[in-house]
């Protein structure tokens, strides 16, 4: 079942951000989760199967100024480490490829980390191109 995140799944939304390499989210996640929940150009949704949080989703719309369509931003994108190959994933990207044409989008981005291959075979087996560079500026504080 796929249904929009709340503040009590943050628990369940650290152990997916700690299996993707972030550790650390405790501290605060439900302050993070409310800014998403508030914010109209975002979702955060979850994937559950038996009443768990198996897969997490965020995407955001990005209006375009030089491009007719907006493009939908997969910002974080996890199924549970013991849930994969059990097409959680392709249903969750159908699902956000829905979303995507409902909000008058006319592509999906997503930043994979070169290191999660598995990651990037499963976005090739959804149809998504690579298209590199991506730039980073790190801002401290």
């Amino acid at each position: 079942m796929i249904r929009n995140a709340t503040i009590e799944d943050s628990d369940s939304m650290v152990e997916l951000l700690t299996q993707l390499g972030y550790a650390d989210t405790q501290r605060f996640i439900k302050v993070r989760i409310g800014e998403l929940l508030e914010n109209p150009d975002a979702m955060l949704l979850c994937y559950e199967v038996e009443g768990k949080v198996s897969a997490l989703l965020s995407l955001h719309v990005i209006p375009q100024i030089a491009l007719l369509g907006s493009f939908l931003r997969i910002s974080y994108f996890v199924v549970d480490e013991h849930a994969r190959s059990h097409n959680i994933g392709a249903k969750f990207e159908a699902y956000a490829s829905q979303i995507a044409k409902e909000r008058g989008c006319d592509r999906i981005e997503v930043h994979c980390n070169e290191r999660r291959t598995d990651a990037h075979r499963f976005y090739m087996r959804q149809g998504y191109v690579e298209s590199p560079k991506y730039f980073i500026k790190q801002i401290t504080f």
